[in-house]
C-alpha cells in the first residue's frame, strides 16, 4: 500500500533505536531473525503468486481506486506505484534494519499525503499474513521450523503495521500543529487588524448567552461589562432597547439584522451608531454564534439629513424640486378624489429664450435670472398651491383642489403674465422675460402625476409652436406619452412600408372660381388604427429626430404628384406645411433644390407654408432662407396667420407672398363681426403688403360670400372640397365645376 523502494533481501540486520524497541515489545529475538534468514529465499521465491491478489485487493475496494486512479490524474503512473507498494510488503523480510526502518516511517508520511488510512494497509497484510500461512505449510521443514517460522511473521507483520501507523499519526500531528501555528497566525494578524479598526466587535455565543471574543476597543471601554452580549446596554437611549431586543431574537432566529441605536458618550453627549449582527447558523437552522458589529455613524445621519433635504429642494432657487413636487401632486390626487367634482390644475411654465440669456451673458447671470424668476413666481402663487423648479429654465405650478379648473388656471395664468410684464433686473442690467404655459386638468387629462406633467408639457410646447402664451391640453391637438411610446417604433418602419399617404385639398380664386393650387396633407394609413393625422405624428417625428425623412418624402410625393398633372392637362400648384424642426434645418434649401429636381419640376409649382411661431425662432435665418428660396421660384406662405406674435415688422422684412387666414376666424364670419373686422384687417394688411390672401376652413356658402365681399384672393375647406387623396383629387379635378 506504500509506495516506497525495497532494498536487496541479502543485507544483515542493522539495530535500529526505533525497530529494536519494537523488536523488543514484539519479542522478536535474535533466532527469530535466524530463523527468516534460513527460509528467506525460500519464501521471497514463493511470494511471487501474491501479485494477483494484491491487484485485486486493490482495485476491488472503491475507495482505495479512487486513490489510485487521482495519483493517474495528478501525472503519476499507477502501475509503477502499484508495483512499488507490492515490492515494499515484499520487503517484510528485510534484513537491514536501518533501510526499513526508514521505508516504514516513510509510508506512513505518504499515506497521510495521498489520502490512505491505516485500516487498508492492515486489510493488505492480513491478506499477505494468509498467503504466508499456507506457503509455510506446503514447505518441507521440520514442525519446530514451522511453528517458529508462523510466529516471527506475524511479529514482523504487526511491526510493519505498528511503524507505519505510528508514522502515519506522526505525520498527521505534524499537518495539524503546521495548520494551527498557521491558523495562529492568522488569527494574530486578523486580531491586531480588528484593534486597529474604530468599530467595536465581538462575537457571542447564543446557547450559553456568552461573549467569546472581543476585540481590543471594546476590551478597553467595557472590560468590566463583558459578561452581558451588549455591555453597551446602560449608555443607550432608553427609547431604542426594545428595537436592540428585537433585532437580537430576529439575528438568534437565524435572519441577518440591522438598527440604529442613540447612545449618550462620556461628556454626555449622544451619538448615532449602527449595529448589524451577523448569525452563523447550526445545522438546526438556529444560531450557534452572533457575529456584532457597532461602528459610529453619527456623521453619516448629519449628512443623511442633509442629502434629504437637498434631495427635496432645489439648491439654486430653494424651491421644492420635482421629486418633493411630484410627493405633492400625489397628495392634491388623493384629496381630489375624496372629493366629487374636485379638480387639480397641473402648470407646466418654461422661460421663452432663456438659452439665449445662458450662452450670451453667462451661466452666473443665468443663474441669477432663475433665481428672480422664482422669486417673482412664488409672489404670485397662493401658500396653499405649489410651485416647483422641475429641471433647467422649467418650473411647475400645482393647484390644489378647485371647483373649476379652467377659471382658475386662468386666473393664477394672468397673474404669471402679467408680473413678467416689469424688466428683471440682474447683475445691473435689464431683462425683459416672457414665458410660455401649458396646463392640464385632474381628472379630464390624466389620473396619474407623470400622465398630468407629460400632457402639461406638451400643450407648453404646442403653445410656443403657436406663439401663444398659454394653452391647455387638447388630446386631439397634443400627442400623449402613451401615443408618443406606441408610435416612436412604428415611424421609420411605416416609412419603409409606404403607410404614409398625401391627400390634397384644392385652393380657388374667389374671383374666377377657379382651382389655383393644392394643399398637400400627410396621412398615415395605419394597418391596425386606420388613418393618422399630421398633428399626431409631427411632434413625435420632430421628437425622434425623424422629421427630416418625412419632409423629403412629402415634398418629393408632392411635385412628382403635381408634374404628373401637368402630364394630363391640369397645371395645379403644390403647398406644403414644413414644421419648425424641418425649418431650422441648415440643408432645407437644399432639399427642397434637390426635391425640385428629382420631381422635373420648376420652383413655381411650389409653394412652402411656415407658422408665424416658426419664423420668429430666428428672423434673420429665416430672412436669408426665404430669400433663397425666392431666388429659384418657390412662393412663402404664413400659416395659420392672426394667432401668433402680434409684432407684423417682420412682414415687411420676408420675402413672404401668401397669407393664410387662420380658420377660428373664418368659421362665423358669415355672422360674428368681431370675426368680419379681423378677417377684413387681414385681408387689408395683406393686399397693402402686396400680398395675396387665403381662407382657410371655408364650410359654408354663407362664409364664402362673405369672403368674396371682402376681398380675399381665395380659400380652401370642405365647401370646396375636403382633402382627397390622389386618386379622388385627379378624378376631382375632371369633373368639379371649381376646376374648369
Amino acid at each position: 500500500m506504500i509506495n516506497g523502494s525495497v532494498d536487496a533481501l541479502h543485507h544483515q540486520f542493522i539495530p535500529d533505536p526505533l525497530l529494536k524497541e519494537h523488536n523488543y515489545i514484539l519479542q522478536i529475538s535474535s533466532d527469530d531473525i535466524a530463523c527468516v534468514e534460513k527460509y528467506r529465499a525460500t519464501l521471497a521465491a514463493g511470494t511471487a503468486r501474491f501479485a494477483e491478489i494484491y491487484y485485486n485487493y486493490l482495485f476491488d475496494h472503491p475507495e482505495i481506486a479512487d486513490v489510485l486512479y487521482s495519483h493517474e490524474r495528478s501525472g503519476g503512473d499507477i502501475g509503477d506505484l502499484v508495483r512499488n507498494e507490492l515490492q515494499f510488503m515484499l520487503g517484510l523480510f528485510s534484513v537491514d534494519d536501518a533501510a526499513r526502518e526508514s521505508e516504514l516511517i516513510q509510508a506512513g508520511a505518504k499515506h497521510s499525503a495521498r489520502g490512505v488510512r491505516p485500516v487498508w494497509a492492515a486489510g493488505a497484510y492480513r491478506l499477505f499474513l494468509d498467503f504466508l500461512r499456507e506457503l509455510i505449510v506446503g514447505l518441507d521443514i521440520s514442525s519446530a521450523d514451522r511453528d517458529r517460522l508462523e510466529s516471527v511473521i506475524l511479529k514482523l507483520v504487526l511491526r510493519d503495521l505498528g511503524m507505519i501507523s505510528d508514522s502515519y499519526w506522526r505525520a498527521r500531528l505534524d499537518e495539524y500543529r503546521e495548520a494551527f501555528n498557521h491558523v495562529s497566525v492568522q488569527y494574530e494578524c486578523v486580531d491586531d487588524l480588528l484593534a486597529g479598526l474604530p468599530h467595536l466587535l465581538w462575537s457571542v455565543d447564543v446557547k450559553r448567552n456568552q461573549i467569546i471574543y472581543a476585540n481590543y476597543p471594546l476590551h478597553a471601554i467595557y472590560s468590566s461589562r463583558l459578561e452581558s452580549p451588549f455591555p453597551f446596554l446602560a449608555d443607550m437611549n432608553a427609547e431604542d432597547q426594545q428595537q436592540l431586543l428585537t433585532v437580537w431574537q430576529e439575528a438568534v432566529n437565524g435572519k441577518r439584522s440591522t438598527t440604529e441605536v442613540r447612545m449618550s458618550l462620556a461628556d454626555g453627549a449622544e451619538h448615532w451608531y449602527r449595529l448589524s449582527l451577523y448569525p452563523s447558523l447550526s445545522r438546526r437552522g438556529r444560531s450557534a454564534q452572533v457575529y456584532c458589529l457597532l461602528e459610529d455613524i453619527n456623521r453619516d445621519i448629519s449628512q443623511r439629513k442633509q442629502l434629504e433635504q437637498l434631495s427635496t429642494t432645489d439648491s439654486l432657487t430653494r424651491l421644492p424640486n420635482r421629486a418633493l413636487w411630484g410627493d405633492h401632486m400625489q397628495m392634491a390626487l388623493a384629496a381630489s378624489r375624496r372629493v366629487p367634482g374636485s379638480q387639480v390644475v397641473v402648470i407646466s411654465l418654461d422661460i421663452n429664450q432663456f438659452k439665449m440669456y445662458n450662452d450670451t451673458l453667462g451661466h452666473k447671470l443665468g443663474d441669477l435670472l432663475l433665481r428672480e424668476v422664482a422669486k417673482r413666481l412664488d409672489s404670485v402663487v397662493r401658500e396653499s398651491d405649489s410651485l416647483a423648479r422641475l429641471g433647467g429654465d422649467q418650473f411647475g405650478i400645482l393647484l390644489q383642489p378647485v371647483n373649476d379648473a379652467r377659471t382658475a388656471a386662468e386666473r393664477v395664468i394672468t397673474q404669471v403674465l402679467d408680473s413678467f410684464d416689469m424688466p428683471f433686473t440682474c447683475a445691473d442690467k435689464q431683462l425683459c422675460v416672457s414665458v410660455t404655459l401649458g396646463v392640464s386638468c385632474f381628472p379630464d387629462h390624466g389620473a396619474s402625476e407623470e400622465t398630468l406633467l407629460m400632457n402639461a408639457e406638451s400643450a407648453m410646447y404646442r403653445a410656443k409652436r403657436n406663439g401663444l402664451p398659454y394653452q391647455f391640453f387638447d388630446p386631439g391637438s397634443d400627442v400623449s406619452p402613451a401615443e408618443q411610446l406606441r408610435y416612436s417604433g412604428q415611424i421609420q418602419s411605416a416609412l419603409d412600408n409606404n403607410e404614409f399617404e398625401l391627400y390634397y385639398q384644392p385652393q380657388v380664386d374667389l374671383r374666377t372660381s377657379s382651382l389655383t393650387g393644392a394643399e398637400a396633407l400627410l396621412r398615415w394609413q395605419h394597418p391596425l388604427e386606420g388613418t393618422v393625422l399630421p398633428q399626431r405624428i409631427i411632434p413625435v417625428a420632430e421628437q425622434l429626430g425623424m422629421i427630416s425623412p418625412i419632409t423629403d418624402w412629402v415634398l418629393v410625393t408632392a411635385l412628382r404628384q403635381c408634374r404628373d398633372w401637368s402630364y394630363v392637362g391640369s397645371s395645379v400648384p403644390v403647398s406644403v406645411n414644413v414644421s419648425a424642426r424641418s425649418f431650422q434645418s441648415p440643408r432645407l434649401v437644399d432639399k427642397i433644390q434637390w426635391a425640385l429636381q428629382e420631381a422635373s419640376v420648376s420652383g413655381e409649382h411650389l409653394e412652402i407654408e411656415i407658422t408665424e411661431a416658426t419664423l420668429m425662432m430666428d428672423l434673420e435665418r429665416a430672412g436669408e432662407v426665404l430669400a433663397r428660396l425666392s431666388d429659384f421660384g418657390v412662393t412663402v406662405a404664413i400659416d395659420d396667420f392672426g394667432t401668433g406674435y402680434s409684432s407684423l415688422s417682420y412682414l415687411k422684412r420676408l420675402p413672404i407672398h401668401t397669407l393664410k387666414i387662420d380658420q377660428s376666424f373664418i368659421m362665423d364670419v358669415a355672422f360674428d363681426k368681431q370675426d368680419i373686422a379681423i378677417v377684413r384687417s387681414i385681408i387689408d394688411l395683406g393686399h397693402n403688403l402686396d400680398y395675396k390672401v387665403v381662407a382657410e376652413g371655408v364650410e359654408n356658402g354663407m362664409a364664402l360670400d362673405m369672403l368674396n365681399n371682402l376681398g380675399c384672393d381665395a380659400a380652401q375647406g370642405f365647401h370646396i372640397s375636403k382633402p382627397l387623396p390622389q386618386e379622388l383629387f385627379s378624378s376631382w379635378l375632371s369633373t368639379s365645376s371649381w376646376a374648369v
